[in-house]
């Protein structure tokens, strides 16, 4: 496998983890809200969450685009 097919899949991998990041986060929320230290940073908690999932997602995004720009 090339150097540029193996960017082209990583970036998909990429954006499937950050898609499933936004896809769990509802339901692993009750579960660290039930973390007696969580549970007064729930907020904070969830944007990190959000904050990765779309940093995922624009890593992806950006690899696919490099590999098609080259």
């Amino acid at each position: 496998m090339d150097k540029k097919t193996f960017t082209f899949y990583y970036g998909i991998v990429l954006i499937a983890v950050g898609l499933g990041v936004f896809y769990r986060i509802p339901q692993v929320m009750p579960q660290i809200a039930a973390i007696e230290f969580f549970s007064q940073k729930l907020m904070i908690v969830k944007f990190c969450f959000y904050m990765l999932g779309i940093l995922l997602i624009l890593a992806g995004g950006i690899r696919i685009f490099k590999n098609y720009k080259k």
